[in-house]
């Protein structure tokens, strides 16, 4: 692939219903790129739980966007899930967050899936800004392999 970023940006209902868009579409790209299925199913397990964080959490009842931009750089995948509504670490949080320093005793409702994102993707990084909302960042790179058949 070249060296240039490619970038394909959803915007979406924050509707559990339109998480299947994005799956979607993380497979076209994904398996353009080369991945193997396993780690495509890897990652589309990763991009759920980062847009159902986003569709439980993060608005409430009221209807709101969710943004996902995908950016293919060379043999690496990043998966930006970005939304305006509340953070879903709980409101009252100030600053920038993540939660890789959490024990699971003081991981709150939704924070497993932290836990999970980390297990599946190379990098995990989480943004919440009180009032502005969370953005979650996954990079996948390619694995390449020594032993061709």
């Amino acid at each position: 692939m070249n060296s240039e970023v490619q970038r394909v940006t959803l915007s979406l209902p924050a509707s559990a219903e339109y998480v299947d868009i994005v799956r979607l579409n993380l497979y076209g790209i994904a398996s353009k790129m080369g991945f193997s299925y396993e780690e495509i199913e890897d990652m589309k397990v990763a991009v759920s739980e980062a847009c159902n964080n986003s569709v439980l959490y993060a608005y409430g009842q009221k209807g709101g966007m969710v943004e996902v931009v995908f950016e293919v750089a060379g043999e690496s995948l990043s998966i930006t899930v970005r939304d305006e509504g509340e953070s879903f670490d709980g409101v009252g949080t100030a600053g920038n967050r993540t939660l890789h320093d959490k024990d699971l005793n003081e991981v709150q409702v939704g924070g497993l899936g932290f836990y999970l994102m980390e297990a599946l993707m190379d990098e995990v990084n989480v943004t919440n800004v009180t009032g502005k909302g969370t953005v979650v960042t996954l990079i996948k790179r390619l694995a390449r392999s020594e032993e061709h058949v």
